[in-house]
């Protein structure tokens, strides 16, 4: 076994110093209240929002800078819950640390600290409090040289070498399960399709899958996307025929989703992931596979799309529905989208027959107990209109002032699909479930994400409920904010819902929510979760809608 330490690029003579943390993905021993006080507020440069954990010792919080980069400096900016006794510390793996500051006398306040260190992952480490409550930071400053690379998650001069890079793996599954689950999936820069081992030869070990990256080339990161069938133990190797591989990275207690293997010092044309212990009966799947550092053929992959910073100000969407009586929603701004419903739902949808203006500022979106003569079998009609045709964002904030129906069966929602739905579908076009509301729990309503390796009843979400209330007594502002690192979900401007992106990868699967979505608005009758009306049921049931607004 061979387990390389960091490479660390050169760094020209006098090299800037850099600002390396703010906005890059963070985690935290624990939290005082997610939604109020996560991680990610020590690092978002808001001097206004904090992260605050557990009462308890010990607790830290860390960031991730992408790549090993060196640490000149570090700024603590306290809360009054300030460490009395803490250490920073910095890793190449987030497993082993090195120690480059460390106090038992600390006094809070704004501390800024000159300490010298290698790493990609810095860490504040609390071990004694100041009080009895936790530990609070309103920033967390990492600053260290800058690298002079345009792509801060990359040492020097390193790239990409696997993009579309031909692959080839041991086995590959095709069929009902995993259709077309062929080794080049892992190279195709879609974190939606996958590899698998095959279903009827492939559920052994050992597993592997290798990439063809066209010429020599030095390696020094890998990336795994693993999907729910992953390796436990496994090891990254390289090779100059594909036929003789050499160890450069071992794992024996592999956690599946994404995992990083960062200061590698490989050389080789060819590089496997080779899988010795599965972790269940199945076989192995990835989503994608992803290598870095110089040399090979590379090929560039797509330019992202700009990220945006929070909070969004510019209006770019907005409908007032402002309307005279029975207007139907503009057509500008709205499609309407009739037929049956999914999920087991029993109205059928009509040509905005259900979706008109009252006069009053608002779209009603009316559920009805009657047979619609496009659908014989259908005892219930009801509307749901898109912005497919006419408006679709990535990044921003987007929100809704709703009056919800309710009683038994009703399941209105204002939500988000990826515009890619026609041609890739569900769930691999992503969706974000702004706030559903089912009326058998009138006190709750619901913000979920949805994506191919999470989705259902499984998706990625969390309820927000006033005990006692009737979400469907009165109007409420539902909204999300969204950029390329985090989604945070409110009722009412109170936050109680942060999905962040590395969080997600790195617990549940890829991050399918970079790139443009949809809104969509719609007033469901029955359905998996919700169930079917029954006697206390009341119809017509009326969704309210006063405006929509999107700001970017």
């Amino acid at each position: 076994m061979v387990t390389a330490l960091a490479v660390v690029a050169p760094m020209q003579a006098q090299a800037a110093e850099k600002l390396l943390s703010q906005g890059q993905p963070v985690t935290a021993s624990s939290s005082e209240n997610a939604a109020a006080f996560p991680a990610r507020a020590a690092v978002d440069g808001d001097p206004g929002t904090r992260w605050s954990s557990a009462f308890s010792d010990p607790q830290w919080l860390q960031v991730d800078l992408g790549s090993a980069r060196k640490i000149t400096k570090v700024t603590l900016q306290w809360e009054a819950s300030h460490a009395k006794a803490f250490k920073l510390q910095v890793s190449n793996d987030a497993s082993s640390w090195t120690d480059v500051y460390s106090t038992t006398t600390g006094v809070g306040g704004n501390q800024t600290l000159d300490v010298t260190g290698t790493g990609r992952y810095v860490r504040m480490l609390g071990t004694a409090r100041s009080n009895a409550y936790g530990y609070s930071l309103w920033e967390f400053q990492v600053y260290g040289e800058d690298s002079g690379t345009s792509d801060p998650g990359t040492p020097g001069g390193d790239v990409e070498l696997s993009y579309t890079k031909p692959a080839t793996a041991s086995t590959f599954q095709n069929d009902g399960a995993c259709s077309s689950c062929t080794a080049a999936k892992v190279t195709d820069g879609d974190v939606t399709t996958r590899w698998a081992t095959s279903s009827t030869n492939g559920w052994v070990d050992p597993g592997w899958v290798y990439v063809d990256l066209g010429k020599s080339a030095n390696i020094h990161r890998v990336v795994l996307h693993w999907d729910a069938a992953y390796a436990t133990a496994y090891q990254l190797q390289v090779s100059n025929d594909a036929a003789n591989w050499t160890t450069i990275h071992t794992v024996s207690a592999g956690k599946g989703h994404k995992e990083t293997a960062s200061g590698l010092n490989g050389t080789g044309r060819y590089v496997r992931v080779y899988g010795t212990a599965r972790s269940n009966g199945y076989g192995y799947s990835m989503w994608e596979f992803q290598v870095f550092g110089t040399g090979g053929d590379p090929v560039t992959p797509p330019t992202k799309i700009p990220n945006i910073t929070l909070p969004a100000t510019r209006m770019v969407f907005n409908d007032e529905f402002n309307g005279s009586v029975g207007s139907t929603p503009d057509t500008s701004k709205w499609t309407a989208d009739p037929g049956t419903g999914q999920n087991g739902e029993l109205q059928y949808y009509t040509d905005n027959k259900n979706a008109t203006m009252d006069g009053g500022g608002n779209l009603v979106i009316e559920a009805r107990k009657e047979t619609p003569p496009q659908c014989a079998g259908c005892q219930y009609t009801s509307g749901r209109i898109n912005t497919l045709k006419t408006f679709t964002f990535t990044y921003g904030h987007a929100e809704a002032r709703i009056k919800v129906s309710g009683t038994q069966g009703l399941w209105p929602a204002f939500w988000m699909l990826g515009a890619n739905f026609p041609t890739v579908g569900w769930p691999r076009s992503g969706e974000i479930d702004i706030m559903e509301h089912v009326g058998k729990v009138p006190d709750t309503v619901y913000s979920t994400l949805h994506a191919p390796a999470y989705y259902g009843g499984g998706g990625y979400g969390q309820p927000f409920t006033v005990p006692g209330s009737d979400f469907a007594n009165d109007f409420h502002t539902y909204a999300v904010d969204w950029d390329a690192t985090h989604m945070t979900f409110s009722v009412d401007g109170k936050a109680f819902f942060t999905a962040d992106k590395e969080t997600v990868e790195t617990t549940r699967g890829p991050w399918v929510y970079d790139h443009p979505f949809y809104l969509i608005l719609n007033n469901a009758v029955g359905g998996e979760w919700p169930g079917a009306p029954d006697a206390s049921t009341r119809f017509p049931q009326k969704m309210l809608i006063d405006y929509v607004r999107v700001y970017q």
